[in-house]
């Protein structure tokens, strides 16, 4: 299956210069948030494929004026042909504003999943805004992994974990792809395609 992360940033090459032939083989879109609804809405209609979403900690505006077409996985647990999602969105509390949560609030978040991933059986992959703590995430205070996603990652070794929010083009020191035990770590940053059975770049 051929997946299409984007997240943080709206890719020009997709949007203002979208081809058909550059999404032909997409089977499904996963965004990590802090992106514009109206380009959600575009994506999920020219590729005519799935988009799950979880809220980044400027999306707002999605509260009076939500992507179209597209599925919000927060809090829940979709599966998509076998492939069971997790989402979590936001980040760490700096600034007081939406979609902002304390490491304990994000643990209680998390504490309120575990009947929904005991009846799946766990989950194949952890859709976030937000890095793990200690997991290629950074220092400041905004961009802070949650503990809750480590402890989540390394108690069910999801195949894929999947975020946004750590900006590539701001620093070399973080990755676009890392693993951490079992679980392949991607950076959606803008746009990254990628085949799930193997994780390898389109």
């Amino acid at each position: 299956m051929n997946v299409l992360v984007v997240s943080d940033v709206e890719s020009r090459s997709l949007w203002d210069y979208y081809q058909p032939e550059k999404v032909k083989d997409i089977d499904l879109i996963l965004s990590c948030g802090d992106l514009d609804p109206e380009y959600l809405t575009f994506l999920v209609t020219m590729v005519n494929c799935p988009l799950y979403y979880v809220h980044g900690n400027h999306d707002k505006r999605y509260e009076s004026h939500p992507p179209e077409g597209c599925i919000c996985v927060e809090n829940r647990i979709e599966v998509y042909e076998g492939i069971r999602i997790l989402g979590l969105g936001g980040s760490c509390r700096y600034s007081g504003g939406p979609h902002q949560y304390t490491q304990q609030q994000m643990k209680l978040r998390k504490k309120r999943l575990w009947n929904k991933l005991r009846r799946h059986k766990g989950m194949d992959i952890l859709l976030t805004h937000a890095a793990a703590w200690g997991i290629d995430d950074a220092e400041d205070p905004a961009h802070q992994g949650f503990q809750a996603f480590t402890e989540l990652i390394e108690m069910y070794e999801p195949k894929y974990f999947i975020h946004g929010h750590i900006h590539l083009n701001c620093s070399s020191q973080h990755e676009r792809r890392i693993e951490h035990g079992q679980t392949i770590v991607l950076n959606g940053y803008e746009t990254y395609k990628f085949c799930y059975e193997t994780g390898n770049p389109i």
